[in-house]
């Protein structure tokens, strides 16, 4: 058994404007949070620490706490607030 697992993370609005993307696979320890997959992307790209205390968190489709442990093959999305007119 691995201590690593691979999870998809889906990036929208403002998140993927700064990847350049719009998907990114990382590899996380064994009993990551989302909020810790959050952090990751924030370490990756400071400038969207702003968006993190109003950004939500969904696993395979579902809203999920921050707290939610991901895992091995699990599709995370990063959802910041979208403007529009």
């Amino acid at each position: 058994m691995s201590d690593f697992i691979t999870v998809t993370v889906k990036l929208f609005a403002a998140y993927q404007d700064a990847y350049g993307a719009s998907e990114i696979a990382l590899e996380l320890p064994e009993g990551a949070t989302v909020e810790q997959v959050c952090d990751r992307i924030l370490r990756d790209r400071p400038q969207l620490v702003p968006l993190k205390s109003i950004t939500q968190f969904g696993v395979n489709l579902e809203f999920v706490s921050p707290d939610t442990i991901v895992k091995n093959g699990d599709e995370i999305v990063l959802i910041p607030p979208v403007s529009g007119g």
